[in-house]
C-alpha cells in the first residue's frame, strides 16, 4: 500500500512539472521567434537557432558570460560557457541544422573563454591559466590527460582567447583597467607560447577579445575594444593587423595615431603616437560597438562576392546614450569598407534581444554566431 501511494505522489509530481514547463517552453519559443523575426539579412540569406539554453544572461546588457567562443572538432561545434565553468560540444549527426544534444566536455574551469585544438587535444584559455586535455571519441575530455600549460594574470578584462598556428599557441590578454600603465607586461597584449614558454608577440592592444589568422596570407587580424569615458563617439573601436614586435598604442594612443591627452599629460617634442613608435589601427569602427569574434569566409555556401570578406560580431554598447552595435558586419579588407550583414538584435525602441559574440564557418561555409545574452547559437546560410 505504501509503495502504491509513493507511485501516485511521483505521478502527481511529474504532472506538476509538465504543467509548469509548458508555459516556460512556450515563452522560450516565443522569445526565439521574436529574435529571428527581427533579424535582417541580405536577400536569400536565412537564419535559425542551431542550439539554445546555453546560459542565457539575466544582466542586460552587462558583461554576459553565456555561450561565448566556438571551435569545430570532428564535426561537432565546441562552445565555451564561462559562467558555468564548462565547455560543451554540440554535434549535429543527422545534418538537419540543429544540435542533437548538449554534451558537457569538461567542467570545473575558471571563466573558460577561448578554445583551440591541436591533434586530438583541446586547449582552453581560462581567466588565469591555459590547460589542455585529450578529447575522446564521445567528445568528452579525458581528465587523466589534463595538463597545465601556463599561468595567466587574472582580474580586469577576464576574457582570454586562444589560437594555434604552426604549433605555436597565441593568447590575447586584456587590460586590468579602463586606462592605466600596466605593471604586468602581459596585460593588453597577445602572447606567443612555445613549449610552455611565453613571450610578448604584440602589445598596446587594450582588449583583443577576438583574433584570427587569414587562411591565405597568414596575417593575424584582431578586434580591439578601446577605452571608455571619452564621450559617445571617442575613441573608435578597432580592427588591427597584428604583427610581431609592434605596439598598437594603448594606453596613450588610439585609432589613427591619436594621442590620448585626457590620460597622458606629458609634454613631447614630437607626437608620441607616430610610427615607428606606435602602429595605427587598420580600420576604425564606431566607438563602443564592442567588436568581439571575427572570421574570414572562404567557404562555398555564401555567394562569391562574400568570399574573402571578414565578418565581425559587434557585441554592442553598454555606456553610450544612443546604443550602437548589436549586429554582425562584413568587411572588405582590401577597400576597408564595412557593411551591415545581420542586424536587429537591437530593436528600434532600443530593446536588446541578443548580443553577438563569436563567428565561425563550418566546412560547407555556413556561418554560426554565438549569443551570450539570449543563450543561443544561430546558424546562417544562403539559400
Amino acid at each position: 500500500m505504501k509503495k502504491k501511494h509513493t507511485n501516485i505522489l511521483v505521478i502527481i509530481f511529474l504532472i506538476i512539472i509538465i504543467i509548469i514547463s509548458i508555459p516556460l517552453i512556450k515563452n522560450k519559443n516565443k522569445n526565439q521567434n521574436l529574435i529571428l523575426q527581427n533579424i535582417k539579412l541580405p536577400p536569400n540569406f536565412k537564419i535559425d537557432i542551431f542550439a539554445s539554453d546555453l546560459g542565457k544572461s539575466l544582466n542586460l546588457p552587462g558583461p554576459n558570460k553565456g555561450a561565448r567562443f566556438m571551435e569545430f572538432y570532428n564535426d561537432a561545434l565546441f562552445v565555451s560557457m564561462p559562467s558555468a565553468g564548462i565547455i560543451v560540444a554540440l554535434p549535429d549527426n543527422d545534418k538537419d541544422g540543429k544540435a542533437d544534444q548538449t554534451i558537457e566536455v569538461i567542467n570545473g574551469l575558471n571563466n573558460p573563454h577561448g578554445i583551440a585544438f591541436l591533434e586530438n587535444y583541446m586547449y582552453i584559455a581560462n581567466e588565469d591559466s591555459v590547460v589542455k586535455a585529450k578529447i575522446k571519441d564521445n567528445f568528452m575530455a579525458d581528465i587523466s590527460t589534463k595538463e597545465h600549460i601556463t599561468d595567466l594574470p587574472s582580474g580586469g578584462h577576464w576574457t582570454r582567447t586562444i589560437r594555434i598556428k604552426d604549433g605555436s599557441v597565441y593568447i590575447s590578454i586584456g587590460s586590468s583597467c579602463n586606462v592605466c600603465i600596466e605593471s604586468d607586461e602581459r596585460r593588453a597584449s597577445i602572447l606567443k607560447c612555445d613549449f610552455g614558454r611565453c613571450s610578448i608577440f604584440a602589445k598596446g592592444i587594450r582588449n583583443a577579445v577576438g583574433f584570427t589568422f587569414h587562411p591565405s596570407n597568414g596575417k593575424m587580424y584582431a578586434t580591439e575594444n578601446s577605452r571608455d569615458w571619452l564621450g559617445d563617439d571617442l575613441p573608435p573601436d578597432e580592427i588591427n593587423i597584428v604583427e610581431n614586435g609592434k605596439n598598437y598604442g594603448w594606453p596613450i594612443c588610439y585609432g589613427k595615431n591619436i594621442h590620448d591627452i585626457e590620460f597622458d599629460k606629458n609634454t613631447y617634442i614630437r607626437n608620441p603616437c607616430m610610427e615607428p613608435f606606435e602602429t595605427p589601427s587598420y580600420i576604425d569602427i564606431p566607438a563602443h560597438s564592442a567588436p568581439l569574434g571575427l572570421a574570414f569566409n572562404f567557404g562555398n555556401n555564401f555567394p562569391s562576392e562574400y568570399k574573402g570578406n571578414l565578418f565581425v560580431a559587434y557585441h554592442g554598447s553598454w555606456n553610450k546614450n544612443v546604443p550602437t552595435g548589436y549586429k554582425v558586419v562584413r568587411i572588405n579588407t582590401g577597400t576597408r569598407q564595412v557593411y551591415d550583414f545581420a542586424t536587429g538584435w537591437l530593436t528600434e525602441d532600443n530593446k536588446v534581444l541578443g548580443r553577438p559574440v563569436d563567428i565561425i564557418f563550418d566546412k560547407e561555409g555556413i556561418m554560426y554566431v554565438s549569443d551570450d545574452n539570449a543563450g543561443v547559437i544561430y546558424r546562417i546560410w544562403y539559400e
